[in-house]
């Protein structure tokens, strides 16, 4: 018994399992309390977005600033992008395709909306569009971007400050020894709010089954069903295929961050486990400066259940308005949805923001449809979002095989001590800590 309560103190993994049990169960019972839980996990999500800006800042300035030759930063960063587009591209078209051969939205004769769904997107058709994003990358000033916490203007700076302390030479070696102690302190500050993860997850999952419920998603589980097979589907044969090629097993990695991907199961944000999951990844054998550089420009560039989820939307919402898309018009899709997907990140709600500046460019398409999927896009977070994680960790392995950076024996021992015990992740931790 006392063997049994110690494991479960230490385990965030076992934690969050029964916060996800506790949490359906409030929703099922006792909807009214479930409800009110709702800020257990809202404020759990914003205390991650608090630091993520300034943890991905010092990621990125250290993987840069430690490389001897920006030549070789060059090469590994365009190498990273090239992969990242090819992925990307062909999540789109799976989701393009699936929804094609199912006609899923079909027969649904979506015309009308209610005004109270129509008043949740009023704010999305003014702000965002196609030509906004492209100038959303440049932030108005330095500290603006950090202050607003957009991912992508945080990565620009990143890239600009690292390439420029790089070339520094003697003048930037204190800012670098600055820069590592302040990304030491960040990772404890992340694995000290990490271990509030159950509570966040209880009051998120409480909420969306309490709030909800079962019978008012019905209409809509078509869609969630298909989604969620798309993305096992695109996990199991192409990221298992890839794996494959670097010498790994899907398997055994998934086993591997089994803690973190049940994390990310309860709170559909993938910020949460980001320093975790580095950790891991240099465990395997890949070094540092390389884990670096693909895993935060992967959190904005690579975001494979999302490209999957944006033409699949896009399509059901097409044929649920009874509106037709000729090849050209899925065309477009295709090559806008390219540049948008990169504008989302790991946090629920940003898909909706998305979405509705992919479909802008198609102007017979409504956009306050978009209403239609608020209801289930916590739930379709859940698969978007693990998804997004298993992307990026083997984009990792890629690049790192590509770099002849991947200690493959060092990666399968680990692989192999992360079956039979404990030890990698007690190390892990205390790396984290």
């Amino acid at each position: 018994m006392t063997y049994t309560l110690s494991k479960i103190r230490h385990s965030i993994f076992i934690q969050v399992l029964i916060a996800l049990a506790i949490g359906t169960a409030l929703g099922c019972l006792y909807p009214a309390i479930a409800d009110s839980l709702k800020p257990l996990g809202d404020s759990f999500i914003k205390l991650i977005k608090m630091v993520t800006a300034p943890l991905v800042f010092v990621i990125i300035v250290q993987g840069i600033a430690s490389h001897s030759e920006l030549k070789q930063v060059g090469r590994i960063v365009g190498k990273t992008l090239l992969y990242f587009e090819v992925i990307t591209l062909f999540a789109l078209l799976l989701g393009l395709v699936g929804a094609q051969v199912t006609h899923i939205g079909a027969g649904i004769h979506l015309s009308t909306l209610n005004d109270a769904q129509n008043s949740q997107l009023t704010q999305l058709s003014s702000l965002h569009s196609f030509g906004d994003f492209f100038l959303n990358l440049i932030p108005d000033t330095f500290i603006g971007a950090f202050a607003r916490g957009d991912t992508l203007q945080v990565l620009l700076i990143s890239i600009l400050f690292g390439v420029s302390l790089n070339i520094s030479g003697d003048a930037g070696k204190p800012v670098i020894t600055l820069i590592n102690s302040l990304s030491h302190i960040l990772f404890r500050l992340m694995a000290i709010l990490v271990k509030a993860a159950p509570v966040g997850v209880l009051g998120a999952v409480a909420y969306m089954v309490g709030h909800y419920g079962v019978h008012s998603l019905t209409s809509l589980l078509g869609f969630l069903l298909l989604y969620t097979g798309i993305c096992a589907l695109f996990v199991v044969v192409v990221l298992g295929g890839i794996t494959k090629f670097t010498g790994i097993s899907l398997i055994s990695l998934v086993l591997y961050l089994r803690e973190e991907l049940t994390i990310v199961l309860g709170t559909t944000a993938s910020d949460v486990v980001l320093p975790q999951l580095m950790k891991k990844l240099e465990a395997l054998g890949i070094s540092k400066s390389t884990v670096g550089l693909v895993i935060p420009t992967g959190y904005s560039f690579n975001l494979d259940g999302f490209s999957i989820y944006l033409t699949l939307a896009v399509v059901f919402i097409a044929n649920a308005t009874g509106v037709h898309l000729g090849w050209s018009e899925m065309a477009l899709i295709l090559g806008v949805a390219v540049f948008t997907s990169k504008g989302a990140h790991g946090v629920p709600g940003a898909a909706i923001v998305i979405l509705a500046a992919t479909l802008s460019a198609i102007p017979s398409l409504p956009l306050a449809a978009l209403a239609f999927l608020l209801p289930i896009d916590w739930l379709i977070g859940i698969p978007r979002a693990l998804t997004n994680v298993l992307g990026n960790c083997v984009a990792t392995l890629v690049v790192a095989k590509w770099e002849n950076d991947l200690d493959l024996t060092q990666a399968r021992q680990t692989l192999s001590q992360s079956k039979c015990n404990k030890s990698v992740k007690k190390e892990t931790s205390l790396a984290i800590e």
